[in-house]
């Protein structure tokens, strides 16, 4: 018997070298293609099982593409995420080859910054929540005088010259002449000097540079509020609320003094005993103010104390507060506007929580120049320094122009 092979199967016969007879050939060929349907059906499963779990494979990393691409993580063409694809393709059909098993494909969390938590930023606003401090309005009520000098001056006309009335003949005897007065306003500083890194200067979303000079400019214009109200004059504006005062009129009263109303309690606007209307010191507090400074005239309270005063009443039962029916315009209080004004004293023994006065004769603020920055990013590098100053200053320079309210009885 000889092997005869079948070069379309690739395998060997063994035949007679004379069969016997065509039956027996044809036996034999049928058990060799029995042998070898077999064979091609187990094949064709193990590759239709090998089909389906790339599919699969397939799928899942369509998925995973898909997420990246809304994720703007699709950096390549077409062409090469195909390539990229057909490389894991093949990646993972060897391994099944090789092993039996396929190519584990991980998964991208966005709670795991190794698996993709890393592209996942946080929606920033183009907003920020500030948060609002209370201020006051006394640059919008005084005198405000721009000056190129380190102080500002001007002469003070205090008093008035004697006279008196003679008859035709009498004689005419030397009279006293008038005084003058100088008013000096000095200049102060008021500074601010962070620093930022370069980094975070050049890195940063927003644009810190701006957002910190703004930030010094709003705290700049606070600190000389205050001391528009209660500032010492020690290196800073000095505030009419310093001032000595008393119960006494223009007339008699030493300049540099203030008036005051009292409030006829020791710690609140009334005695509640007694009949009298709690409107009745603010209805004082307004007649004590010369004419003349009554046309330009504004009371000032904190919102503390216009929540107290908005509730009084006149003698026949009407409202002495009442509110703009315009957006934009100020409250009115026995005619006269009303500033909220947050740097005024509550109502408490002793204090002084109403002001009013034509605050534009009776109070200067000095400017020299406006605010001044320097960017210094030599001196402590790798941060940058924002140094920025300005020179403000501010004084009462007449005291017959405020009037002020305070919590005493007498």
């Amino acid at each position: 018997m000889e092997r005869i092979k079948n070069p379309l199967l690739g395998i060997r016969l063994e035949t007679k070298e004379e069969p016997a007879d065509l039956a027996e050939l044809k036996t034999a060929f049928d058990k060799y293609h029995t042998e070898v349907k077999a064979a091609a059906k187990t094949t064709a499963d193990k590759i239709a099982d090998l089909e389906k779990k790339l599919a699969a494979e397939v799928k899942e990393r369509e998925g995973l593409e898909t997420r990246a691409n809304k994720l703007g993580l699709g950096g390549g063409s077409k062409g090469e995420l195909d390539q990229v694809e057909l490389k894991e393709v093949g990646s993972a059909l060897r391994s099944y080859i090789k092993s039996g098993s396929t190519a584990e494909i991980k998964s991208m969390l966005e709670s795991s910054d190794p698996e993709g938590g890393y592209t996942v930023y946080p929606t920033l606003s183009s907003q920020m929540t500030k948060k609002i401090f209370e201020t006051s309005p006394m640059r919008q009520l005084a005198r405000v005088m721009t000056i190129g000098t380190d102080a500002f001056e001007e002469l003070l006309d205090l008093n008035e010259p004697d006279a008196g009335w003679v008859g035709e003949t009498e004689g005419r005897p030397e009279t006293d002449t008038p005084d003058l007065g100088k008013l000096r306003i000095p200049a102060r500083e008021v500074y601010a000097n962070p620093k930022v890194t370069q980094n975070l200067l050049d890195d940063s979303s927003i644009d810190i540079g701006a957002w910190l000079v703004d930030k010094m400019s709003t705290k700049f214009r606070r600190l000389e509020t205050t001391a528009f109200y209660s500032g010492d004059g020690l290196k800073r504006p000095r505030g009419f609320l310093t001032y000595a005062t008393a119960a006494t009129s223009d007339a008699t009263r030493p300049w540099g003094t203030l008036q005051y109303v009292p409030t006829g309690h020791a710690s609140a606007f009334i005695t509640p005993t007694t009949s009298a209307s709690p409107a009745d010191c603010l209805v004082d507090l307004l007649s004590s103010l010369k004419a003349e400074y009554r046309t330009n005239a504004w009371w000032q309270m904190n919102k503390a104390t216009a929540g107290t005063v908005r509730k009084f009443k006149d003698g026949e039962g009407r409202f002495i507060w009442q509110d703009s029916l315009q957006q934009g315009l100020p409250p009115m209080l026995l005619g006269y506007p009303v500033a909220l004004a947050e740097d005024m004293e509550d109502v408490g023994a002793g204090a002084y929580p109403i002001a009013f006065g034509d605050w534009r004769s009776g109070y200067t603020i000095v400017d020299r120049l406006g605010e001044k920055l320097l960017r210094d990013p030599y001196t402590a590098k790798p941060h940058v320094h924002f140094y920025m100053y300005r020179r403000v200053g501010g004084d009462v320079n007449n005291f017959d122009a405020i009037k002020l309210l305070k919590v005493a009885t007498s």
